[in-house]
């Protein structure tokens, strides 16, 4: 097996096939910022914490990172 394949089930391949929508997740949240303003860390951190499973909520807080510091 090569590194760009993975098993079903696997860590890689739930990344895979999640990651479009964490990054569309990310910037739904994202878009809100300016319109919240200082309700919105409070407001984004119930969302992510509303998200599941767990594998997913990270994946739009790792997302979240990479969009606000670059």
């Amino acid at each position: 097996m090569s590194d760009g394949e993975a098993l079903p089930g696997t860590r890689a391949a739930f990344h895979r096939q999640h990651q479009a929508q964490a990054a569309a997740k990310a910037e739904q949240l994202l878009a809100r910022r300016d319109e919240m303003q200082g309700a919105w860390l409070a407001w984004v951190a119930a969302q992510l914490y509303q998200l599941s499973p767990p594998a997913y909520a990270a994946m739009v807080r790792r997302e979240l990172q990479r969009l606000t510091q670059g």
